[in-house]
């Protein structure tokens, strides 16, 4: 069990960093596929079938393929080499840096220090996953479901500002 936890771990990693490094936007999506397909298999992996079955329908399904669509649509080319400069490097290592240290602190201290999370069918025996997760959702996290759809909605529109081509 915990080779296939590193097996679809490392799956979701080299899928998304697929994405930061293909220069081309097709690839690009189709390296986030990859990267949903491992989280997904992490979710049924931690006996969270529905949620798991909801990445692969929604994320990896029905946005990608929105997204998919409006790059298809936009004819959106590969991208073009460009230089940076030495400070965004030292910003991206800095970065890096100070999350290898959170997980080295949190290694440090022993992970969940021996406590395991109850189980739910033991807390509320009467309730399906999807009734628990609906209320979750829309009860106490109704406010983070709306921002991330406008965090998507913006996104969108990014990429249609983006690669909207200039009329002269």
């Amino acid at each position: 069990m915990t080779f296939l936890f590193y097996l679809f771990a490392a799956l979701a990693l080299f899928g998304g960093i697929g994405v930061v490094v293909c220069r081309n936007p097709v690839s690009a999506a189709f390296s986030m596929i990859v990267s949903f397909l491992g989280l997904a298999s992490l979710f049924i992996q931690l006996d969270a079938y529905l949620v798991g079955i909801l990445q692969i329908l929604v994320y990896a399904g029905a946005i990608m393929v929105l997204f998919l669509f409006i790059i298809m649509l936009l004819d959106v080319k590969e991208e073009e080499k460009r230089h940076f400069p030495y400070i965004s490097f030292a910003g991206a290592g800095a970065v890096v840096g100070g999350f290898l240290v959170l997980v080295l602190q949190v290694l440090a201290r022993g992970g969940t220090s021996g406590r395991t999370l109850p189980a739910l069918e033991a807390a509320e025996p009467g309730r399906s996953d999807v009734h628990r997760i609906g209320e979750l959702l829309f009860g106490s996290y109704w406010f983070p479901v709306q921002i991330v759809g406008v965090l998507l909605l913006a996104a969108t529109v990014g990429v249609v500002v983006l690669s909207k081509k200039e009329l002269r």
